[in-house]
């Protein structure tokens, strides 16, 4: 075997699994300036600068400067419309749609310290506020998209298609900033559940989670009609062993 094949020295092989891909070295350089000077006052230059690479590789991963704020959106779409897609007649469209929403607070949950820190960045910048709306409205559309399908033929079908998941993503989302504003305490899937738990059980087929029917206790009591009401009341608490 020439020297030319031989495989990397251990040195070499830990510099590089050490060094992070560019994409990431560009989104770690975006933030570290954006933190210290402020977004508007950060070019794309001194982005490309801070991670020493040139303008054409920023411009090949991110169209904009806007973009390296949200560099996962894009895949998690992806992935949400893939899934969606996936299933089939036999999943409750509700809850699928609410599996879905939870693929967007698993990308959120992966490093939480990046998405506080973006949320704060967010809230400072009108622009960016701006930008994560028309983000957000597209994640509404794939889910209605996937609603529409599956409720085709119904009265209203799309109304209702549109209305679910306007709801999954407002649940959804009020969760997800609760969790930012905590700066990432606790288990974010927790509230997101309890939240997404409202619109399976206001929209779904089916409870959101398992119901323990408890067995009917009826009690019959009888009374004098012209008895007065404490005295009814009496009567039951009797009965039922309160008296």
């Amino acid at each position: 075997m020439s020297s030319s094949s031989e495989a990397p020295r251990r040195d070499e092989k830990t510099a590089t699994a050490a060094k992070p891909p560019m994409r990431d070295a560009l989104v770690a350089a975006a933030f570290r300036l954006f933190l210290e000077r402020g977004y508007e006052q950060t070019t794309v230059d001194d982005i490309v600068a801070l991670a020493g690479v040139g303008r054409r590789s920023f411009f090949r991963y991110f169209p904009s400067k806007e973009d390296v704020v949200f560099p996962d959106h894009e895949r998690c779409l992806a992935d949400m419309t893939a899934f969606l897609a996936s299933g089939d007649d036999e999943d409750e469209p509700v809850r699928r749609v609410c599996d879905a929403a939870r693929l967007v607070l698993r990308m959120y949950a992966e490093n939480p310290t990046f998405s506080v820190q973006r949320y704060r960045l967010t809230k400072q910048v009108p622009g960016l506020r701006a930008y994560e709306l028309s983000v957000v409205w597209r994640y509404e559309r794939a889910l209605a998209e996937y609603l529409r399908g599956r409720f085709a033929g119904r009265r209203d079908g799309t109304l209702q298609a549109d209305v679910i998941a306007a709801a999954v993503v407002a649940a959804h989302n009020n969760a997800l900033r609760s969790w930012l504003r905590s700066d990432g305490q606790g288990e974010a899937s927790a509230a997101v559940d309890h939240a997404l738990g409202y619109v399976q059980s206001a929209f779904g087929t089916a409870p959101a989670y398992p119901v323990h029917e408890q067995p009917e206790d009826v009690v019959v009591v009888v009374s004098r009609r012209d008895a007065p009401l404490w005295r009814v009341v009496q009567e039951i608490e009797s009965t039922l062993g309160r008296g």
